[in-house]
């Protein structure tokens, strides 16, 4: 006889997952309790406990979100670009555009990271894979504007460190102003390295 698993509809825990990041974006991680995500989704506990059985889970779920929101606006922003140089220097662009968001609070993995990173190993981890994604597609393009594998990857760690920066920066200031400032710099140590 095969085993019964009792799933939850896609919609029903994309649902969940996206209520969970308002809150926990907004208010942070540790002072949001699983029946506060309940009431704000309109589900059951039981339905809650059957998407996601744990709230590390949940914080995984919406991370994960995270991730995937921050590929494509990274993406669709390098992707309209041209040149090399231009695609670097566009991830500042998608940047302010962000900060100017009214409901921008930071890079939630930093901010999950700064909650829970010391606590929770799986936490730590999952930012760390986020910041290293980063870190690779950085390089990737990098690497189109300067051919030497060393001076790419050294260009990539400063650019990423830069963007990176800017995030904490406008988070803390309520400014989109560290964006432009990051890709005034990002331009200037790019055309260092292509030189």
């Amino acid at each position: 006889m095969a085993a019964t698993t009792n799933t939850v509809d896609p919609d029903v825990r994309a649902h969940i997952t996206a209520v969970a990041d308002e809150l926990f974006y907004t208010r942070g991680i540790q002072s949001v309790g699983m029946d506060q995500i309940r009431t704000a989704a309109g589900v059951s506990l039981k339905k809650l406990y059957a998407a996601f059985p744990g709230k590390e889970q949940l914080i995984a779920a919406v991370l994960a979100g995270r991730h995937d929101y921050w590929e494509r606006g990274i993406g669709q922003a390098v992707d309209a670009a041209t040149s090399p140089r231009d695609k670097l220097l566009a991830m500042y662009d998608f940047l302010e555009t962000w900060f100017g968001d009214e409901t921008f609070r930071g890079c939630g993995f930093i901010n999950a990271f700064g909650e829970l990173g010391a606590t929770s190993p799986a936490v730590a981890e999952i930012a760390r894979a986020h910041k290293d994604s980063f870190q690779r597609y950085v390089e990737g393009l990098a690497l189109q504007a300067v051919p030497d594998p060393e001076r790419a990857e050294e260009l990539a760690a400063q650019l990423a460190l830069l963007a990176e920066g800017a995030q904490t920066t406008a988070a803390i200031a309520g400014d989109t102003a560290p964006a432009r400032h990051a890709r005034l710099a990002a331009a200037t140590l790019i055309d260092v390295a292509t030189r």
